[in-house]
């Protein structure tokens, strides 16, 4: 069962019944995280709150934000890597979060766990002066704050993985540097994807769109606005540096089969004209009109032999002075 926080200047107090938490004195607070369907739904009548929007948490929608007649909806993603067998082996795993704004009330809905929301809850029980003092919106402000700061901790280890990533392409170009390289690459996009939209959905409630929007709590969205730009630039910056990794790769790996190539083409170049002499001596025409006096020679065999190494070593000693081998 849900319970409900209902707090004002120097008192918090909380109850287990919704209604009651809707009609007493104060700004109430209602969180609900890892929630089904019925008791998201359970909540959202108890606030007179669409079940479309309800709907909207719950299926984990694009981030956005949409005004209603008594409350504002803030759909916003928190954000984690989740880790797979090696350390490249990850993707970003997203649990959406519902913040209803209403003029004095408060509703935080999400399918799965949202700790960070917890801390602000825990900050409301403890007695912070900033938020009982103030209004919902700038609770809400302080859960959408608590969210994108999870994001920095999410692009730091993204960086991490950049970092590992570049020092592997100097050294290796097998095909797992390739998947790690790519494993990076789909991190970012699928966090581009996440970021760009909250940003958007933030936009709105920093400059004061929503009536539920007090203008002395503009300000602190638009901080939030700020840090959300920041993380879309650092996204593009670390994009170009994968994007970067992978050219290296390309060209190491370009590089190091060309260096085959040139030992293969050296080698190839040597057995010509080893393969001529074998082949000249290799025509069975010492029965013929026209015999060859070699083959009767006593010794052809090793003249032959030496003079075919010689070839090689001659061959081989001009490559190697020209730097190709």
């Amino acid at each position: 069962m849900t319970a409900a926080l209902v707090y004002r200047a120097e008192e918090v107090t909380e109850y287990d019944d919704l209604a009651t938490a809707r009609a007493a004195e104060g700004t109430t607070w209602v969180h609900a995280a890892g929630a089904d369907r019925a008791e998201m739904e359970r909540v959202a009548d108890a606030f007179g709150i669409h079940p479309l929007s309800v709907e909207d948490v719950f299926n984990g929608v694009r981030p956005k934000t949409e005004e209603y007649d008594d409350y504002t909806l803030v759909v916003v993603k928190r954000a984690t890597l989740r880790g797979g067998e090696t350390t490249f082996d990850e993707e970003i795993r997203d649990v959406p979060v519902g913040v209803f704004v209403g003029s004095d009330w408060l509703v935080t809905l999400s399918p799965g766990p949202a700790d960070p929301i917890d801390r602000v809850r825990r900050a409301v029980r403890s007695g912070d002066e900033r938020l009982l003092h103030r209004g919902a919106d700038f609770t809400a402000y302080r859960v959408l704050d608590v969210v994108v700061d999870e994001y920095f901790a999410l692009l730091d280890e993204i960086e991490d993985d950049i970092e590992a990533v570049e020092e592997a392409v100097t050294t290796a170009t097998d095909i797992e540097t390739l998947e790690a390289i790519n494993s990076v690459r789909r991190e970012l996009l699928s966090f581009r994807k996440l970021a760009w939209p909250t940003r958007e959905a933030v936009g709105v409630l920093a400059r004061g769109d929503p009536a539920q929007i007090d203008e002395e709590t503009e300000k602190y969205f638009r901080d939030v606005y700020d840090h959300l730009v920041q993380l879309v630039d650092l996204t593009e910056t670390y994009r170009d540096l994968a994007s970067g990794a992978r050219d290296i790769y390309l060209n190491t790996l370009s590089q190091s089969t060309n260096e085959v190539m040139k030992v293969l083409t050296v080698v190839a170049t040597i057995f010509i004209p080893l393969t001529f002499v074998v082949g000249v001596y290799g025509m069975n025409f010492g029965d013929s009109p026209y015999n060859m006096p070699e083959l009767a020679w006593p010794y052809a065999y090793p003249a032959v032999m030496i003079g075919m190494l010689l070839v090689a070593l001659v061959m081989l000693s001009y490559f190697r002075g020209q730097d190709y081998i």
